[in-house]
C-alpha cells in the first residue's frame, strides 16, 4: 500500500472576524465593532487549547501506546 503524501502547512481549522460576529449577532444581538473585537481577539487565542485538542483526537481516534515519560 502507498503511503499518501499530505501537505504539513494544510490549515485544518481557523477563524475568522465573521465568526466572532456571527457569535455576538446569535448572542448579543449585534454586531461588536473594531476596539471590541481587538479587546477579545487574545482572550479567544488563550482559551484554544489546541495541543490538548490534538492530544484528545489522536488518544480517542487512533491505536496508538502512549509514551510512558516514567520509564522512558
Amino acid at each position: 500500500m502507498k503511503k499518501k503524501n499530505i501537505d504539513e502547512s494544510r490549515i485544518i481549522y481557523s477563524l475568522n472576524i465573521e465568526d466572532i460576529q456571527t457569535v455576538a449577532e446569535e448572542n448579543f444581538v449585534r454586531k461588536l465593532n473594531a476596539a471590541e473585537i481587538e479587546k477579545i481577539i487574545d482572550p479567544i487565542v488563550n482559551r484554544i487549547s489546541w495541543y490538548d485538542t490534538i492530544y484528545d483526537a489522536i488518544k480517542d481516534n487512533l491505536d496508538i501506546e502512549e509514551l510512558d515519560y516514567i520509564n522512558a
